[in-house]
């Protein structure tokens, strides 16, 4: 069984960060809620506790059953996780008179730590916090301590149990990696044996336990998530995977032409369902996006459904579902009404009487991408922007119609190839051309105009959680905006986006 690390979750906004930040050591780990969990195997190797909204003197606060884990196996205690274990074994924890949010230094160190051992004098940490430990239990010590905070970071004698009261897993706790590997790697003793090619291994020869010789049918989005499945899936039992990519006449400009012949070029089984006309006639009249959004899921079930019925024996279906998915099910604070829609298929396994298998799920978005370069699926596809399950229907406001799928298609067509051209599209996590149900007056020649706004969207980010708006050169701009204008017939203004998320999302709708 693969060796790992255990995080448990408190409810912090920080842990998925926790969980990249080892995986990037080449670790595997897990996040499972505080209260979810027993006696770790032995295949566990250390346990981090994670942050918490909450405060270790609320009622009815978060208290992990610890029995197991203290003293047998390795324990990280972060910010709510350190005040929580230093309160629980008879130390006080208050609120602090001089609250610490933000950056902070390490003006002492115990360089004798595993824990501290390889980090500067004075290093730069991340807090965030409104209570603070202000007595320590017998055999705690302190190892680290910056101007207002006296114990930082502390070490339990006899036992390779640790607390911080800073957040490593951040950007700006500047040596926060180091502290994570002495963790990790010196005190629990991880190999760092979890990359791309040991998971690919590791999956197929699961896949094939699985499904043995049963037929598997996956359906493609021309995404980053569901191609990399589909190409493991193939890796794993050739043709027995069916793959259906359903063309709902929202995709980008020629698009399904063009990924149906990557997809084919690749060695995939897939069967190519031209199904504009039903998508866009379901979609007539309405322009509420939450309506939208059921019609094109109603719909891609019922055209899904009738291709699969179309091939003989089909026991499984696969999936793209990646792990940000599967912790928001899981969540600490309740699990999520629902699964984002490109991930899921509307109830059509129990419909089929099929059995679900999502060879991703263990994934991040990062380590999907690079799984993907390990199976040499081409950059086209492994570099492509995320792009939403509804396609252009949720960037076009209001109703939809064919007439404005077209202009939005040739817009959007102009604005990602431009950023291609100019070698700025993987400087950009996500960008979006968004049709606005206005209209304004422009001069073209010598004609007044009325007519329709775009709105153009770029974002940088590393998940998708939060986003801050590209800083994309005004020269740039200006040239997609003229060509824009000048190139696609009902557009006379362009406009750019510049909200960061929160307080917007990415997406308009």
């Amino acid at each position: 069984m693969q060796e790992m690390i255990l995080i448990l979750d408190f409810g912090s906004q920080y842990t998925q960060l926790i969980a990249r930040r080892i995986r990037e050591l080449n670790v595997y780990c897990e996040i499972y809620p505080y209260n979810k969990i027993s006696v770790p195997g032995s295949h566990v190797k250390g346990v981090i506790l994670s942050g918490s909204p909450c405060s270790v003197n609320d009622d009815g606060h978060p208290v992990p059953d610890l029995t197991n884990i203290r003293g047998r196996i390795p324990v990280l205690g972060i910010c709510y996780g350190a005040q929580y274990m230093a309160q629980a074994s008879g130390g006080k924890v208050t609120a602090s008179k001089t609250r610490e949010y933000g950056r902070a230094n390490l003006e002492f160190k115990n360089q004798k730590s595993s824990l501290i051992e390889g980090l500067s004098s004075g290093t730069q940490v991340w807090m965030s916090h409104g209570d603070t430990i202000v007595d320590l239990p017998e055999k705690f010590e302190i190892i680290g301590s910056t101007r207002d905070v006296r114990v930082a970071a502390y070490h339990i004698r006899n036992e390779e149990t640790y607390g911080i009261q800073f957040h490593p897993e951040v950007y700006h706790t500047t040596e926060g990696s180091i502290l994570l590997k002495n963790f990790v790697v010196t005190i629990c003793a991880c190999k760092q044996d979890w990359t791309p090619a040991s998971f690919i291994e590791a999956t197929i020869a699961k896949i094939r336990e699985n499904v043995e010789n049963d037929r598997v049918i996956l359906g493609l989005s021309g995404g980053v998530d569901s191609s990399v499945a589909a190409v493991l899936m193939n890796k794993a039992i050739g043709k027995n995977l069916t793959c259906i990519f359903v063309d709902n006449g929202l995709l980008r400009k020629n698009e399904f032409i063009k990924v149906l012949g990557s997809y084919k070029h690749m060695g995939l089984n897939v069967i190519g369902v031209d199904a504009r006309d039903i998508f866009l006639n379901d979609l007539k009249g309405i322009s509420d996006p939450e309506l939208k959004r059921k019609s094109i899921g109603k719909k891609f079930v019922e055209v899904f459904e009738c291709e699969a019925n179309k091939i003989k024996n089909v026991r499984w279906l696969a999936q793209g579902t990646i792990y940000p998915d599967v912790i928001e099910s899981v969540s600490v604070n309740g699990p999520s009404a629902t699964i984002k829609s490109h991930h899921n298929v509307g109830g059509l396994p129990e419909r089929m009487n099929l059995k679900v298998i999502e060879p991703l799920n263990l994934l991040f978005k990062d380590e999907v991408r690079k799984v993907g370069k390990a199976l040499g699926i081409d950059d086209m596809i492994i570099g492509r922007h995320p792009f939403p399950g509804p396609g252009l229907a949720i960037r076009i406001l209001g109703e939809i119609t064919p007439e404005k799928v077209n202009m939005l298609q040739e817009v959007d067509d102009i604005y990602i190839e431009g950023l291609k051209e100019s070698g700025l599209y993987d400087q950009v996590w996500q960008a979006a051309a968004i049709l606005l149900p206005v209209q304004s007056v422009g001069v073209m020649g010598d004609e007044r105009t009325y007519e329709n706004v775009i709105t153009l969207r770029a974002v940088t980010s590393t998940d998708g959680m939060t986003a801050d708006w590209s800083r994309l050169p005004y020269d740039f701009l200006a040239h997609i905006s003229n060509k824009i204008i000048n190139n696609v017939k009902g557009v006379n203004r362009v406009v750019y986006d510049i909200s960061s998320k929160p307080p917007a999302t990415i997406e308009w709708e």
